[in-house]
């Protein structure tokens, strides 16, 4: 097809305008398009990165929003628990004690055990007036306890004075020296004084306004301090008892918290056995307190929680550990509340399989010893399948397979290893008492402070554990070191 030529000059003018302003609207939208384009580009880019903020965002949240049951964080740091949710058709629960419940009431005191019985009498009947004869039923009882007015004996020690002739000198009747070693105060008011420092949480000020107020005795804080100092020496055998004890144990639970002394970090390790308690305050919180405690050849189990410092004695020493359940089922229950449908998928299945295996151990008692052993043996399987297997791509759900394919039988070591727990309770409940005299005393301020801490935490702990009283502990340590007896032990003694 030939194209038609124009007829004149002045048409061919016409149609080269024509073209010319056709190319310039062509230039015009192809440099609006790259315009565009570029514009296009851009607002994805940050629509890519609002994304990511927001998905950043949302994980920031979700960390923000642990608590005790996402996390390791203790109770305390639940500033505000949201109030759980009543169940259907079911009623708020009344103060004090409920229908149906119990009554509990102390035991009174056998006759031996008072003092002074004070008989009431009625000289009349109180009806009508009448002569009464005295019955045979047995008396109507309110037992009271009371302190006497002065709660304190003073004992003077005189060393009497007597004159020799022969030498012409005066010579003293030596006083016992378990009564100068003593020094104001007796052994009984000097453990007194202990306990209240140690299991009340009392400071040096409280001790000496209830001394003055209650007991009559005025002493210095100063004064205090020294038998804190000296109840500290007479604890040291027994604590350096159970400390040579600890490498020959074959359970241990571990758990460690903050110290403070003087602005300075420090660390409370605890180490729970089956009959004992010891703690020890370190400046570290790494694996070398452990080999320095435990040695680089200790044989039994380590119960403990996931930090690294565990980890890293496993691996170099290459010891047995049982990783706390409490603290995994905390940390899957984390998935749960990050965004992501995969990842709460991923956290639901692993969650349903943890449950699982509760479930078979809540139910031991009902199973035979073969039966339950094959019932843990499957129910181990499925947490490590639902932990290894269609993990979602997410960080948090990546470390937890990892750390499932890495020490994944250090999670079920409770299952061939008698007496071990599957959690770290004990430790952590063990604990509790330190954190708690952390928040009251604020910490120590001298190495001394810190043997303090640790020999009557480790008596208080382990008297809990074994049923002894606190004080006749303290009572008995003091009077052998001022007597120069041996020292009692926190051993048990019997079978």
């Amino acid at each position: 097809m030939k194209l038609r030529e124009p007829r004149s000059e002045c048409e061919r003018d016409r149609l080269a305008q024509r073209v010319a302003r056709l190319e310039e609207q062509l230039f015009a939208a192809m440099e609006r398009i790259g315009i565009l384009e570029e514009d296009n580009a851009r607002l994805q880019g940050e629509n890519q990165q609002l994304r990511d903020e927001n998905e950043r965002l949302k994980q920031e949240l979700a960390a923000a929003r642990k608590d005790s049951s996402t996390s390791s964080k203790p109770p305390s740091s639940d500033i505000v628990k949201p109030k759980k949710p009543l169940a259907k058709d079911s009623k708020r629960r009344t103060k004090g004690g409920q229908p149906g419940h119990e009554q509990h009431l102390r035991s009174p005191f056998p006759p031996e055990a008072v003092d002074h019985f004070e008989p009431h009498t009625l000289d009349c009947c109180p009806d009508c007036g009448g002569t009464l004869v005295l019955s045979r039923c047995e008396p109507e009882v309110l037992q009271q306890v009371e302190i006497v007015e002065r709660p304190t004996v003073v004992t003077e020690h005189q060393g009497l004075a007597y004159w020799c002739p022969h030498c012409r000198k005066v010579h003293y009747a030596p006083i016992p020296e378990p009564v100068v070693k003593a020094g104001l105060f007796g052994p009984r008011l000097t453990a007194l004084v202990a306990f209240m420092k140690g299991v009340c949480h009392a400071s040096f000020s409280t001790i000496r306004k209830f001394l003055r107020d209650v007991a009559r005795v005025t002493v210095s804080r100063g004064y205090l301090a020294k038998l804190i100092g000296k109840v500290s020496d007479s604890l040291a055998p027994a604590y350096a008892e159970l400390f040579e004890r600890l490498p020959g144990e074959a359970v241990l639970n571990i758990d460690e918290t903050g110290h403070k002394e003087n602005g300075q970090k420090f660390w409370t390790w605890c180490f729970r056995a089956q009959v004992y308690t010891l703690f020890r305050i370190d400046k570290s919180r790494g694996s070398k307190v452990l080999v320095e405690v435990l040695g680089e050849e200790f044989n039994g189990v380590l119960g403990c929680d996931y930090f690294s410092a565990y980890r890293k004695y496993m691996r170099e020493c290459d010891v047995l550990v049982q990783f706390c359940m409490a603290h995994l089922i905390r940390d899957v229950k984390f998935l749960l509340t990050l965004p992501g449908s995969e990842v709460q998928a991923y956290g639901q299945r692993l969650r349903d399989a943890l449950r699982d295996l509760f479930g078979v151990i809540h139910r031991r008692e009902k199973m035979t010893a073969t039966g339950f052993q094959k019932a843990l043996e499957a129910a181990r399987e499925q947490v490590m399948k639902a932990a290894t297997t269609r993990v979602p791509d997410a960080k948090h759900a990546r470390n937890l397979a990892k750390r499932f394919r890495e020490h994944g039988e250090a999670y079920f070591r409770f299952i061939t290893t008698p007496g071990m727990d599957p959690t770290n309770n004990l430790a952590e409940q063990a604990i509790r008492f330190v954190v708690i005299d952390r928040h009251i005393t604020q910490g120590t301020r001298s190495e001394k402070g810190r043997r303090w801490c640790e020999r009557i935490w480790t008596v208080m702990a382990t008297c809990a554990q074994q049923g002894r009283a606190v004080f006749q502990f303290l009572l008995d340590s003091v009077q052998a070191h001022l007597c120069g007896t041996p020292p009692p032990s926190l051993l048990p003694s019997g079978p």
